[in-house]
C-alpha cells in the first residue's frame, strides 16, 4: 500500500509548471538547466515529466507539466503520471498548487501506484517514487481513502473462481474484524427461514450457497446503511447471456466491493456514525433448481415479483436487503450496484449515475463530487414510468419489456422496497476500460469518494 514519504526525509524537487508559465520558469533557471529542458522538448503538457541533471551524473530534480486549464478540466489526476514515470526515491512538489489541487495531486499519486499482481508474482514495481504530502494536505485521510479504493479494486479484479460468495464473505468478515465491527451471516436455506426469499431464489442454482452479509460499526451518531450488490458471477441464469457479455461478469459484485471500500474509509477515519453494511452475496448460475422466466417470487417486503428476465437478478437480491435496511429507521440508506447496461448507454463508463428524491442529498453529493474529482450524474426517478414495473399478474415486474429507460425503471423497482425518503441509489460500472491517470485498466471504485466527502453535510456531522 503506497504511503507518503516522511516529512523530514531528504527529497528531490518536482517543479509543477503550467504550460503558460514554462517560458518564465526557464528564464529563471541556470543556463545548463534551461538548455537541457529545451533540448528535451519539454512543453509542460499535463503529466509530462523531464528529469533535471545534477553534478556527477546525479538527478537534481524534475519538472512536471501542469498543462493548460482545459486539459486539467478534461483529465482527472493528470499529475499522477509522475508517480510511475519518475525513478524510485522521495520527491516533494514545488509550484503554485492551491489546497484542492495539492490534494488531488497527492491522492492521484497514491492511486496511480495500484497494481493487481496476484496472478503474476514478481511483476510488482521494485521501487516506488514516494511523495511528501504537500503542506495543508491531510495525509492520513488520503491514505485511508487509498486503502479503501485498493480494497475495492482488488475485490473486483479477482476472478469468480477465487471470488465467489465464500471468498467475498471471508473478505467481508476480515474487514469487520480489522475495525472491531460486529458481523453476521445468513446462509443457504436459512435465508428462507429468516425471510429473504429473493436472495435465496437468485443464488439457489449455484453450488456456492447464497448468503446475506451484515456488519455493524459505531455506537453513536446518525445511522448510515450501505447496501451493495454482491453477484459474484452472473451467467444471466436461464436467460443466459451471450459469451461476450459474460467476460466482465466477475465485476458484477462491484457494488459490494465499492460499499466495502467506502466502509473501510469510514471506519479508518473514525466518522461519528452508526454504520451498517449489507451485502447479498450470490452467484447467478444455471441448474435444475434455477429460477425460471415468469416465476413469481415472494419478497421480504411482502410484494410479489414476476421474473420476466432471470438476467435482471441484481435488483432482486438488493430488494430483500433494502427491505431489511428500511427496517433500521436510518438517517441515510445508500445502495450501490452494477445494475443496468442502460446506465452505461446513458452516461458511459466514467460517470456514476445516481437516483434520489432528496434535493439536499443531491446538492451535497454534486458539490462533493466536483471537489474530489469523483464524477456523478443524477438521473430521474420519473413517476410516469411507475406503471412499467407493474405487470398485472404480480405486484412488480423485474424486467419491463420495451427497452425504454432501463436504469430508471430498475431504480423505481428498488425504491418500492424503501419507505425511507432519505434513499440514494448508484448504478455504477465498476470498471475502467482503458488505462487512465490514477486508474489502471480493471476494477475501480465509483461514487465512494464523492459520498465520503458529502456525508458530513448529508448527515449533519460536525466539520
Amino acid at each position: 500500500m503506497p504511503s507518503f514519504a516522511p516529512a523530514d526525509c531528504r527529497s528531490l524537487p518536482l517543479y509543477v509548471i503550467p504550460a503558460d508559465g514554462l517560458g518564465d520558469w526557464i528564464a529563471g533557471q541556470p543556463e545548463v538547466t534551461a538548455t537541457w529542458v529545451k533540448a528535451a522538448g519539454f512543453a509542460a503538457g499535463l503529466g509530462e515529466v523531464c528529469l533535471l541533471p545534477g553534478p556527477a551524473g546525479k538527478i537534481a530534480g524534475a519538472v512536471l507539466g501542469y498543462g493548460a486549464p482545459e486539459a486539467r478540466r478534461r483529465t482527472r489526476f493528470g499529475l499522477s503520471r509522475a508517480a510511475t514515470a519518475l525513478p524510485a526515491g522521495d520527491w516533494h512538489l514545488e509550484g503554485a498548487l492551491d489546497g484542492q489541487e495539492a490534494e488531488e495531486a497527492a491522492l492521484g499519486w497514491c492511486l496511480a501506484q495500484y497494481r493487481f499482481a496476484r496472478y503474476r508474482p514478481g511483476t510488482e514495481p521494485s521501487g516506488l517514487a514516494r511523495l511528501k504530502a504537500p503542506a495543508g494536505v491531510d495525509a492520513a485521510r488520503i491514505e485511508a481513502i487509498v486503502a479503501g479504493e485498493f480494497l475495492t479494486r482488488d475485490l473486483i479484479n479477482t476472478p469468480a473462481s477465487d471470488m465467489g460468495p465464500d471468498e467475498l464473505e471471508t473478505a467481508f468478515l476480515a474487514l469487520g474484524q480489522e475495525f472491531g465491527a460486529a458481523t453476521a451471516v445468513i446462509r443457504g436455506d436459512a435465508l428462507l427461514a429468516q425471510n429473504f426469499p429473493m436472495i435465496h431464489a437468485v443464488g439457489r442454482a449455484s453450488d456456492r450457497a447464497p448468503r446475506l452479509l451484515d456488519m455493524r460499526w459505531g455506537t453513536a451518531g446518525p445511522k448510515l446503511v450501505l447496501v451493495g450488490k454482491g453477484v459474484c458471477f452472473d451467467t444471466g441464469g436461464l436467460d443466459i447471456k451471450p459469451a461476450g457479455s459474460m467476460l466482465q461478469m466477475k465485476k458484477d459484485m462491484g457494488g459490494a466491493a465499492t460499499v466495502m471500500g467506502l466502509a473501510r474509509m469510514i471506519m479508518a477515519l473514525g466518522l461519528p456514525v452508526q454504520l451498517r453494511v449489507l451485502v447479498p452475496a450470490v452467484e447467478n448460475a444455471i441448474s435444475g433448481s434455477a429460477m425460471r422466466p415468469r416465476d413469481i417470487l415472494a419478497s421480504r417486503k411482502g410484494y410479489t415479483v414476476e421474473v420476466n428476465n432471470t438476467d435482471a437478478e441484481g435488483r432482486l437480491v438488493l430488494a430483500d436487503a433494502l427491505a431489511l435496511a428500511d427496517e433500521e429507521e436510518a438517517d441515510l440508506i445508500v445502495s450501490m450496484a452494477t445494475l443496468t447496461g442502460a446506465a452505461r448507454v446513458a452516461v458511459g463508463p466514467d460517470l456514476a449515475p445516481y437516483f434520489t428524491d432528496d434535493t439536499g442529498i443531491s446538492a451535497a453529493l454534486q458539490k462533493a463530487a466536483v471537489a474530489v474529482r469523483d464524477p456523478v450524474w443524477q438521473l430521474p426517478l420519473w413517476p410516469g414510468y411507475e406503471a412499467m414495473i407493474e405487470p398485472g399478474i404480480a405486484d412488480l415486474d423485474n424486467a419491463p419489456t420495451g427497452g425504454f429507460a432501463g436504469s430508471v425503471t430498475a431504480a423505481l423497482f428498488l425504491r418500492r422496497f424503501v419507505a425511507n425518503p432519505r434513499y440514494l441509489h448508484f448504478d455504477i460500472y465498476g470498471h475502467q476500460p482503458a488505462d487512465a491517470p490514477a486508474r489502471p485498466k480493471g476494477g475501480v471504485g465509483q461514487g465512494a469518494r464523492a459520498l465520503l466527502a458529502a456525508l458530513p453535510e448529508m448527515l449533519g456531522l460536525a466539520p
